[in-house]
């Protein structure tokens, strides 16, 4: 697979422009990081898809065409943006907790856990019956039998993957389920008159957007995070009891406002749905299901809204028995078969994850692409719609790729290999060195206006 062909087929997928794809310029392949899968192929053709629908935006607006060129190694070093981080010259505090990691398990199986939050590590240790030690916790796992000690945990909802080959995933009902599905859905949910992709001058592809981002961690943010980059005003919205992990919050939280809105009581409600009356676009990352219940369906949003744009972004996808189990990018890929075959092709002794949160950041830029393509159609068709992206679908996706011969062959990137991709920016948090956008634009290159700010600094409005 090369990244053009895989771009072509995103964008063959979203029913896009097909003369747009002679604009574009991909360059490079893999291997470019130490992986048997092709990470940066995966990089390079989510990335070109979300600048590519940008300009497109762009396009619709103006009438002015330009230009778009990927380079493969920026876009892996952009799927790394949380690694590079740095915050008055050092990096910021390690967000990983010694207890999340591979476990062997009774019958010679491997489990992960992920224990980066506190309640979800008091969780794993309830049911372990066992202390907050790694080695407690090593021998308690001991005990169980893999299967078991996974159905235990993600019964009291906890985060936890047992390590499958993608073989046996294959067979899985949820896996069964996510090949039923596409990579990615827009579907139109609503009729609405036919709108203006944002308000006043169109100077940037997003300029005058509203895009409400109720989204955690990286996959969600960095949706928010490429629309912001392209002029959409971005609300971030979060709840003041939900946990945060302080770096990603630095990250992917440039070119956004923040607020908090406890949707636990009435009053938070109402002013979310106040947001949602004046938005553009509504990206949430909760498990499907969880804001519905609240009253935030797509298709009740587009009731009150007609024309919006709602995007879900899940672990495990909408539909099968996993729906709404909980997950993260290093859990799908354990679940998935992706860490047992990066382990095998290494000879490793225990499960290996990619050399980046690969699933988390495509499956963030698949977002931004079907949101900004779901705008596109509203002013060009009209109604309102719905993005649906997942991470087992990105890795599914990532999987059909083939495996790269030789990939693990490749050096890693070191200190002087990612310097020219990092911009300075003064910040609530001291002066931050991140990495800029990977994807260049012509005309209306990707910038952040404005630097991230610590979580609630802003009212529930928009400006």
């Amino acid at each position: 697979m090369t990244p053009e062909l895989a771009l072509t087929r995103l964008w063959q997928l979203a029913h896009g422009e097909p003369d747009a794809l002679a604009r574009v310029t991909v360059t490079g392949q893999d291997p470019t990081l130490p992986s048997t899968f092709h990470v940066g192929t995966l990089a390079a053709a989510t990335i070109a898809a979300a600048g590519l629908a940008a300009a497109e935006c762009h396009r619709l607006r103006t009438g002015v065409a330009q230009r778009v060129d990927v380079s493969l190694r920026d876009a892996l070093v952009a799927f790394r943006s949380e690694r590079y981080l740095r915050v008055d010259g050092g990096p910021p505090p390690e967000p990983r907790h010694p207890v999340t990691g591979f476990y062997a398990t009774r019958d010679a199986r491997w489990i992960q856990l992920h224990a980066n939050f506190p309640h979800h590590l008091h969780g794993i240790l309830d049911v372990l019956g066992c202390g907050p030690q790694p080695d407690d916790v090593a021998a308690a796992i001991r005990t169980w039998d893999g299967a078991a000690l996974d159905t235990a945990l993600a019964e009291a909802g906890l985060c936890a993957a047992l390590i499958r080959s993608a073989d046996e995933w294959a067979t899985h009902e949820q896996a069964r389920a996510l090949a039923a599905l596409p990579l990615f859905e827009i579907e139109r949910i609503g009729d609405a008159p036919v709108e203006a992709i944002g308000r006043g001058e169109p100077d940037r592809p997003l300029a005058g957007v509203r895009v409400l981002d109720l989204t955690r961690i990286i996959a969600g943010p960095v949706a928010g995070r490429t629309l912001a980059s392209h002029g959409a005003q971005t609300l971030l919205v979060n709840g003041p009891h939900l946990p945060n992990i302080a770096s990603l919050v630095i990250d992917n939280g440039r070119g956004k406002r923040s607020t908090w809105i406890d949707l636990r009581d009435a009053a938070g409600a109402a002013a979310l749905h106040a947001l949602a009356c004046d938005a553009d676009v509504f990206v949430q990352s909760y498990r499907p299901g969880a804001l519905a219940a609240r009253g935030f369906a797509p298709e009740a949003l587009a009731q009150r809204r007609p024309g919006i744009v709602c995007v879900s972004v899940s672990a495990y996808g909408h539909a099968g028995p996993w729906s709404k189990r909980r997950g993260f990018d290093s859990l799908v890929q354990s679940a998935s078969g992706i860490a047992w075959q990066e382990q095998h092709a290494a000879g490793a002794a225990s499960p290996c994850h990619l050399p980046c949160q690969a699933l988390d950041h495509a499956t963030g830029y698949l977002a931004a692409f079907g949101a900004m393509i779901a705008l596109a159609r509203r002013a060009t068709q009209g109604g309102s719609w719905h993005v649906r992206v997942s991470l087992a679908q990105t890795g599914r996706w990532l999987q059909s790729f083939g495996v790269v011969p030789d990939g693990l062959q490749a050096p890693e990137f070191a200190p002087d290999d990612v310097r020219d991709r990092l911009e300075r920016m003064a910040s609530p948090f001291g002066t931050i060195d991140a990495v800029r956008p990977a994807e260049r634009l012509s005309a209306t290159p990707p910038r952040f206006t404005q630097p991230p700010v610590p979580l609630g600094s802003d009212d529930a409005r928009w400006l």
